[in-house]
């Protein structure tokens, strides 16, 4: 698996201890930044990351900001991305098995260091169930294509 991960000012902090879970599973990464504590804006981070794993350069990214929010909604802007704000293992787990998640946002303020390890961990070994959840993405795609 090949990752993307960024962040702004609000999400670094946790996104170098996602960094460091990252190496421990031996799973390939690029950070996307921010690498500053100055006020930058989300969507310069999101976008960047959303699109390449759109294009396919990367199986799937992880975004953080404050809460989260922010990065989600900017990411999924993009189209061929579902970028799912989590903030539990369950809803975790079910973004990629149901939801076929590309993209997990996390929020740096709402959750710590250990629950979001636990969080991207279980993001991870989650796999897509297909079956009646494609059928559904499928009806997602159409709506992105309507426009």
């Amino acid at each position: 698996m090949k990752l993307i991960i960024g962040s702004d000012h609000g999400g670094r902090n946790l996104k170098e201890e996602i960094k460091g879970l990252l190496e421990e599973l031996n799973i390939a990464y690029e950070d996307a930044g921010c690498d500053c504590d100055t006020s930058v804006d989300y969507p310069d981070y999101a976008k960047p990351v959303a699109k390449r794993v759109a294009e396919g350069e990367f199986d799937r990214g992880i975004l953080i900001c404050g809460t989260g929010i922010g990065m989600s909604i900017a990411a999924n802007k993009i189209k061929g991305i579902r970028c799912a704000v989590v903030s539990d293992e369950y809803s975790a787990r079910m973004s990629r098995e149901h939801n076929n998640a590309n993209v997990l946002a996390l929020g740096e303020r709402v959750v710590g260091p250990d629950l979001a390890k636990s969080i991207v961990r279980t993001w991870l070994e989650a796999e897509f169930q297909g079956d009646r959840h494609q059928r559904r993405l499928e009806k997602i795609e159409q709506l992105e294509n309507e426009g």
